[in-house]
């Protein structure tokens, strides 16, 4: 008989483990939106995440201020930077070009997207690549090139998952089996876009995890405090907001309680991921740090502190 494993000798090892935290920031796109967006970052910075994303516009249209930003969160801050790339435009000599550059800059995490489709409709540039899957081949391949560089180390892939059906897909069963594809292709985890009802997320794991997607899939939430947002974010994914909320947020007779209002249902949001099994949160900050903070404040998720005790995140 065969010894037992360490799992079978500490079953309750992963109860442990601390909830992972990330924030997705953008690109400032004036001298007062850069000053606002430091201020985030210095707030968001208390909270110790184990990393902050930085978006990446459609065909690469804002990557000079993406990858600037980057450049000065290594620098300057002690956050881990995981940038967006997108691919659809452009070549695979372009993007292992723009990989190089995020390496060199420090970048050790990635978020491999499609982008959005041109909206001309025209035909693809020749050679261009078309899926998130081919980005994630090719991120690997760079990988493999400057293994030496890396240490033998790897860059984290990380990749979008669907709690809805995406507005392109002819069913949530196709993206199930398109985020199997990406793990095959070699991506480490996924970060859910947004969603809007708490059984949303622990439908996505179930039917994931049944069709062998083992990789940790992140819920994405953001603080639901804007009717306007809400909305533009419900037309990009391709789903209705909960009309409960949207009457309750449009109600609301001030900036504070519409405040109240999206926080406390973010938290449920939330809080239904964590009770499903979430490893982690990953909070749209649209870089303001406020109701982020204050959704994280009222979670108190279990988190390593700096001395690497476990802690509350506040």
């Amino acid at each position: 008989m065969s010894p037992p494993s360490l799992m079978d000798t500490h079953p309750n090892l992963s109860d442990a483990a601390p909830v992972a935290l990330s924030y997705e920031l953008f690109p400032p796109r004036s001298p007062a939106a850069a000053e606002t967006l430091w201020t985030t970052i210095r707030e968001l910075e208390t909270t110790s995440p184990d990393y902050v994303s930085v978006t990446y516009g459609a065909s690469g249209s804002n990557r000079d201020t993406a990858v600037e930003l980057i450049n000065r969160l290594v620098v300057e801050t002690t956050l881990r930077p995981l940038a967006h790339l997108t691919c659809v435009g452009n070549t695979p000599q372009e993007l292992a070009a723009i990989i190089g550059q995020l390496l060199d800059a420090g970048v050790r995490g990635i978020l491999a997207l499609r982008g959005d489709l041109p909206k001309d409709s025209g035909a693809p540039i020749a050679g261009s690549l078309r899926y998130a899957q081919d980005l994630i081949e090719l991120i690997r391949r760079v990988e493999q090139r400057r293994s030496a560089m890396l240490c033998a180390g790897k860059i984290a892939v990380g990749v979008a998952a669907y709690p809805t059906r995406h507005p392109e897909s002819p069913s949530e069963a196709h993206d199930v089996e398109v985020l199997l594809a990406k793990q095959r292709s070699g991506a480490d985890f996924a970060i859910t876009q947004v969603f809007f009802h708490t059984a949303q997320y622990a439908d996505l794991l179930t039917r994931a995890r049944r069709a062998g997607v083992t990789i940790p899939i992140i819920p994405g939430v953001m603080p639901l405090t804007s009717v306007r947002r809400v909305t533009r974010l419900g037309e990009l994914a391709g789903v209705e907001p909960a009309p409960e909320l949207m009457a309750r947020l449009a109600a609301a007779d001030s900036d504070s309680e519409r405040r109240r209002i999206g926080v406390s249902a973010t938290i449920d949001l939330a809080n239904a991921a964590l009770d499903a099994g979430a490893p982690g949160l990953h909070i749209y900050t649209f870089n303001e740090h406020q109701s982020a903070l204050e959704v994280l404040d009222k979670l108190a998720l279990p988190r390593h502190s700096r001395n690497g005790l476990l802690a509350d995140a506040k």
